[in-house]
C-alpha cells in the first residue's frame, strides 16, 4: 500500500468544552496518512492520476478553521469522513494534537485509523 502524508498541519479553530475555549481559537496539529495507489500517477507523470495533497490540505484547513466542535473526538471523525468520502481514500490514519490542553504534558490528542488497510 502506498501512503501519502501531511505532517504537522497547523490550524487554528474553536475547540473545547469550557466557556473560555468557546471564545478563542486554539491551535491543533494534524498528521495525516492516506492510502492511495500512486502507480498510475507515477507511470503517467500526470497530476490527474494523483491524490492532490494541496487540494486535500486546503479542504481540511477550510473545514477545521470554520468548525466549532466541543470535542476533538467529533472533529477528528469528521476529518476522516471528509477524506474518505470526498477523496475516495480507502484508509486514513489521523493524529490530532491539541498542544497545551494539559499543562504538564507537551502533547495530548487522539490517533484514529479508518477504513481498510
Amino acid at each position: 500500500m502506498d501512503i501519502i502524508f501531511l505532517g504537522g498541519l497547523e490550524i487554528d479553530t474553536v475547540i473545547g468544552i469550557y466557556d473560555w475555549e468557546r471564545k478563542i481559537k486554539q491551535k491543533i496539529i494534524l498528521d495525516i496518512e492516506m492510502s492511495f495507489d500512486i502507480q498510475k500517477a507515477a507511470a503517467s507523470d500526470d497530476i490527474a492520476h494523483a491524490l492532490d495533497y494541496k487540494t486535500v490540505s486546503d479542504r481540511i484547513v477550510e473545514f477545521v478553521e470554520h468548525s466549532e466542535f466541543y470535542l476533538v473526538e467529533k472533529l477528528i471523525e469528521e476529518i476522516a469522513r471528509i477524506l474518505r468520502s470526498e477523496f475516495a481514500i480507502p484508509w486514513v490514519k489521523i493524529t490530532l494534537n491539541k498542544k497545551g490542553a494539559i499543562s504538564r504534558a507537551r502533547d495530548v490528542g487522539i490517533i484514529i485509523e479508518r477504513g481498510k488497510r
